[in-house]
């Protein structure tokens, strides 16, 4: 039997799976209602429109669009994002923009282009698992600062960068999800936004803005985007998984040149380039102007659906001291808080063997804590399966902490 252990790199010995994706291994069972991944509804996907665009682009040009294409991406297809953004108060040219494999796909070009191992990234505290499991693999250290209804703590995030100062280390960047974060829901107010922009000059530091979810707005104000409001000190991650169809695999980077080229080169020894023919699809897809059509269809549906289960857990849910849930202006996520003592972890089974599924808050904090928390989406589920799951999941709560304090008091 050989050991392949020794043969390893350290990133690789440092890598680990992520929570979500082993997780939804034991939801995939029959009869599991799962509110675990951040799944879009498959009945909203536009198949028809997809196949019609798809035959267009064969029939037209598809001699190129089954060759390599270039790293950057599709010229035409960065020229209609670039578009996009401006309308979003985002003052870009397509010059400034990488066609990646997904947006995951972007964070792991930020670890690669920024992070040595032991170097520091800041981050709210709970964060994207995703981001999380990137950044560790190139041995970053990160350090998670506390959120409130507003977004980042800022004057937190601000000592703790004074105390890294007093120890000779400066952090590498800022990651931070400002609209409808995963996993809390939560957005950024207006307020922390300049904040975070200021400490960022004070301290010379870059802000990797990730935004799967931006325009997945139900309800409020639209704030404008971090890279809308410093485009020199903004790197911004998009991604057509949440807002089109995850099939594709594809999304964006967007940013000053120089990092955008950084990333081009690190991008070139990882795949050469995302998807032509993927691309050549979208390009004619966005052209027409049927994005801005979806995204109305899905905003509708998702509405819908996050009203349904923030009814739903108001119903259901047992009236605990410190049992609460974040109400989202949009997005897929919200956040369930349990009261203190209770371990989502240890709960997890007793759920899935009622049937229902969610992640558990630990997998979002990168520097410990989250036990008595879970995420839950609810963009996937069917209405009927949102009231049957969170009446489980009320009945799980409630069992698990009357035999938990049961079990304390009982010698």
């Amino acid at each position: 039997m050989i050991n392949y252990e020794p043969l390893f790199s350290n990133s690789a010995k440092g890598m680990k799976r992520s929570e979500i994706r082993e997780l939804l291994k034991l939801t995939a069972r029959p009869g599991i209602i799962s509110f675990a991944g951040g799944l879009p509804a498959p009945d909203l996907f536009p198949v028809e429109e997809i196949k019609e665009m798809s035959r267009i682009v064969l029939e037209r040009e598809g001699r190129t669009a089954l060759q390599y294409g270039p790293t950057e991406g599709d010229t035409r297809l960065r020229e209609e994002l670039a578009k996009m953004m401006q309308k979003d108060g985002i003052n870009i040219t397509s010059n400034h923009l990488l066609i990646v494999t997904s947006s995951q796909q972007g964070l792991d070009l930020t670890g690669k282009v920024f992070i040595d191992p032991g170097d520091v990234v800041l981050t709210s505290r709970p964060t994207y698992v995703g981001a999380i499991q990137a950044f560790h693999a190139y041995g970053a250290r990160m350090i998670g600062v506390e959120q409130d209804e507003e977004g980042t703590q800022t004057a937190q995030m601000e000592a703790e960068i004074e105390k890294l100062a007093a120890k000779g280390v400066k952090p590498k960047f800022i990651y931070e999800i400002p609209d409808f974060q995963n996993p809390s829901g939560i957005t950024m107010s207006l307020k922390r936004r300049q904040e975070i922009l200021r400490i960022a000059e004070k301290y010379d530091l870059v802000v990797i803005e990730d935004s799967p979810y931006r325009q997945l707005r139900f309800e409020g104000k639209t704030e404008p985007s971090l890279l809308g409001m410093n485009s020199e000190r903004v790197l911004g991650l998009y991604t057509f998984s949440k807002i089109l169809l995850p099939g594709f695999r594809l999304g964006w980077m967007a940013g000053p040149n120089e990092l955008i080229q950084k990333a081009v080169t690190a991008k070139q020894s990882v795949d050469l380039c995302s998807p032509p023919f993927n691309q050549a699809i979208l390009f004619e897809y966005l052209s027409r102007g049927l994005l801005e059509k979806q995204i109305k269809v899905i905003i509708k549906a998702y509405r819908e659906k996050r009203d349904f289960m923030l009814a739903m857990l108001g119903k259901y849910m047992p009236k605990l001291p410190g049992l609460k849930w974040t109400q989202p202006q949009g997005g897929l996520f919200l956040w369930v808080t349990l009261p203190e003592g209770m371990d989502t972890a240890e709960m997890f089974h007793s759920a899935i063997e009622k049937q229902v599924a969610y992640v558990v808050g630990t997998a979002f904090y990168p520097d410990g804590g989250g036990r008595n928390s879970f995420r839950m989406n609810f963009s996937y589920s069917s209405m009927a399966e949102i009231e049957e799951g969170v009446k489980r999941l009320s009945e799980v709560i409630s069992s698990w902490k009357g035999g938990r304090e049961a079990s304390i008091i009982t010698p």
